[in-house]
């Protein structure tokens, strides 16, 4: 019997190690994953799966980062390996990545750290400097924390990864602009030229402008564009051009927008007067982009100062202007003209410590991450068929009959339109009066046209500005008594007057909003179109309005003494559906006449035309235009400083900065990318809760505990006690 007994164990040994095995077969080939975070934060956005489950050639990412890192960077390498897992698990066979050991020296996990380092810097990663905390000293090391995307023979790098904040945004637009910037590429009929206009006259005067290294330029940019040429298709053409030595290349530099420098003569160094350009022009087809080399810096005091971009930069900034010359992304129209607010405007007029308050250049560089911005003049050009958004912010000059119909027919033609749209148009005084000192600006009411569109459409911009008592509270300097100076005309948008059910709208929990005007949305016209409006986010019910004199100055700002002159107001609507055109049954508007031109020579079709004795104006076409539109949405937010640098951050984290990003996205059809967007916030508040909650909460987490082990203490001390009678009772009945 014992031999039996003794095989049956070792039966039940072996079955039970089979069972182990399957189990973890089970597991690596049926695993399923629980992402309990309320964004999703740890899990891939629809978006990315897309992305990486579609591509068609092979992409390899290499990930250098330094083992062992304290916190919280560690974390962050923790989170880059999770979800390059997460993005393998969802790809095809196309998609490869591998970490790379680039540890120092004196810390060396593998042979091979040294040649890892050395491909980091071959592929412009290069160590930062962080802080760690070690045996409580504050000390400073060097770490590799960057990846690079290889595509083809494309390439696309993330030079330093900080934080996982907004990591899965990063990737996911890098890889999908990858697949586009081989697409186009390929695509080329026409190689693109990049010229680089540098006068010989200019390597007299540099060395007294502090610009010793101009010389490298020209042997760098011939470098730079033969490696270039060899990763984009051999679809380029490179040329060193010499203004100085043709005048006929001085004026066309000029013509493209290229800086002319001019000197007098300077007899200490013997050298004569002249001049010279310098920059880079790229051109495809009709497409040109001029990028400037040289920066001419106006400091007090210091005086006049020159900075060149380094030689080592060409790279980058070349790869940058090509990918909006030849639109790998979509096209989006924004108006140029009707003196809308600028895109190119300069964040600072070379002036230390003074900004222009209109630039919007962190927008725009954040927009042209994912689109190609077409700005259009409508003037001078109808609104193309290529795009599917327009953008129309801060326009100060009346738009005709004409220009309103082209907006109005783009809508109904079933494509988008964004409006950031300003009721005042701040104008300063040229000269003050030297007793009543500088009066600050005064706000002039505007009125474009559109608003009337608008009004037809069911919406209306009313021309006030919002005042809150919930907003931005400017703290005082010590020399002022110290405190805080609450800025009404800037009300804090809290996360629960804004519109979270909407998925591009649904993360954020706070806005800042600056010189807004209230919305007022007509019912009647809305409901009787079956339009669908879905308010964005409101101010508070702490909220007045400021109309007719226009007075911003914070020192003579008072809220109204009765709740009853408060109320909330509507900031932001987005209009869905079949819009009315405002010119229906209307003759179709004329384009207003150019301004003449004294011409006296006539040309060939004019000349045939008096010889024909044709009257051209009896011939008449059909009308072209719409009355009624396909499916369409409109935007409208009354303050054009939401997509001001003031409001908008460079990185694109800040919740603003999200809001006006989402809109976009999800106007152009990619509500998924403005999801993914906004999943991890930097700025995520707790839920406001009155004073006697706070009270409540305090005192259950000072009393509570104490009090509950009291009572768990009390329990016990019962429940023995009982036991101790129950025993005393069994042996009194013995």
């Amino acid at each position: 019997m014992a031999p039996i007994k003794f095989s049956a164990k070792y039966i039940k040994f072996l079955i039970y190690i089979v069972v182990v095995a399957l189990i973890n077969v089970a597991g690596i080939t049926l695993f399923f994953r629980l992402d309990l975070t309320q964004n999703q934060i740890y899990s891939l956005s629809e978006a990315s799966k897309k992305v990486v489950s579609t591509l068609n050639e092979p992409l390899s990412i290499k990930v250098f980062f330094t083992r062992d890192l304290p916190a919280p960077h560690n974390t962050t390498e923790q989170y880059l390996r999770d979800l390059m897992g997460e993005y393998a698990a969802y790809s095809n066979k196309y998609f490869h990545y591998r970490f790379y050991d680039v540890s120092p020296e004196e810390g060396d996990l593998g042979g091979g750290s040294n040649e890892n380092r050395k491909l980091a810097n071959d592929y412009g990663i290069f160590p930062v400097q962080i802080q760690a905390i070690e045996q409580d000293e504050v000390k400073f090391r060097k770490a590799y924390m960057g990846l690079v995307m290889i595509h083809g023979d494309l390439m696309e790098r993330i030079a330093t990864i900080t934080g996982a904040d907004g990591l899965e945004y990063q990737l996911t637009t890098a890889i999908r602009k990858l697949n586009n910037k081989v697409s186009a590429f390929l695509n080329l009929k026409d190689k693109i030229s990049v010229d680089l206009y540098l006068s010989k006259s200019l390597e007299t005067i540099a060395p007294y402008m502090g610009l010793a290294n101009m010389t490298q330029l020209a042997p760098q940019f011939t470098e730079t564009m033969n490696k270039l040429n060899r990763k984009y298709y051999k679809k380029l053409t490179f040329a060193h051009l010499d203004p100085s030595a043709d005048p006929k290349l001085a004026e066309q530099a000029r013509a493209d927008g290229i800086m002319s420098l001019n000197w007098p003569a300077i007899a200490k160094a013997n050298i004569g007067a002249g001049s010279g350009e310098i920059g880079l022009v790229l051109k495809n087809g009709k497409k040109s982009r001029a990028v400037q080399l040289l920066q001419v810096l106006r400091l007090p005091i210091i005086g006049t100062q020159y900075q060149m971009v380094e030689p080592g930069e060409l790279e980058t900034i070349i790869e940058e202007n090509l990918e909006s010359l030849i639109d790998i992304n979509e096209n989006i129209g924004y108006l140029a003209d009707f003196g809308a607010l600028s895109l190119n405007a300069m964040p600072n007029n070379m002036m230390m410590g003074r900004q222009n308050p209109d630039a919007t250049n962190n927008f725009r560089q954040l927009l042209e991450q994912n689109y190609s911005i077409q700005q259009i003049k409508l003037k001078d050009e109808p609104l193309p068929e290529s795009i599917q958004c327009l953008m129309i912010a801060r326009p100060t000059e009346p738009l005709s009959d004409y220009e309103l119909f082209q907006i109005d027919q783009f809508l109904m033609k079933g494509k988008n339109i964004a409006l950031f749209i300003d009721s005042f148009k701040e104008e300063f005084q040229q000269q003050q009066n030297m007793f009543m000192g500088n009066q600050g600006p005064q706000y002039i009411p505007l009125d474009t046209g559109l608003n009337k569109l608008l009004s037809h459409y069911g919406i209306h911009v009313q021309p006030a500005y919002v005042l809150d008592e919930s907003c931005y509270k400017q703290r005082n300097p010590r020399q002022m008594g110290g405190g805080e100076t609450p800025i009404y005309f800037a009300p804090m948008i809290k996360g629960k007057n804004i519109n979270n059910k909407l998925d591009y709208m649904e993360n954020l929990k706070g806005l800042v909003a600056l010189k807004i005007s209230p919305l007022t949305l007509n019912s009647n016209t809305v409901s009787d179109n079956k339009i669908q409006a879905r308010q964005l986010f409101s101010s508070s019910e702490k909220s007045w309005l400021m109309k007719d004199r226009i007075n911003l100055n914070p020192m003579f700002m008072r809220p109204p003494q009765a709740d009853a002159d408060m109320a909330q107001y509507a900031l932001a609507y987005m209009l869905e559906g079949s819009f009315p055109s405002y010119f229906a049954g209307k003759p179709m508007p004329e384009k207003p006449a150019a301004e003449p031109v004294d011409d006296k020579s006539e040309n060939a079709e004019d000349q045939a035309d008096k010889e024909n004795d044709v009257d051209l104006s009896a011939i008449k076409g059909s009308e072209q235009r719409l009355d009624t539109g396909a499916p369409g949405k409109i935007f409208v937010i009354g303050s054009a400083d939401m997509i001001r640098d003031n409001l908008i951050d460079e990185s694109g984290r800040s919740p603003n900065a999200m809001m006006a990003l989402n809109v976009i996205d999800y106007l152009n059809g990619h509500g998924d990318i403005a999801q993914m967007r906004s999943k991890q916030q930097q700025f995520n508040p707790l839920h406001e809760t009155s004073g006697a909650i706070k009270s409540l909460i305090k005192t259950i987490n000072i009393a509570g505990l104490p009090l509950l082990t009291i009572v768990f203490g009390l329990l016990v001390w019962m429940r023995r006690r009982g036991r101790m009678k129950q025993i005393e009772m069994l042996f009194a009945q013995k």
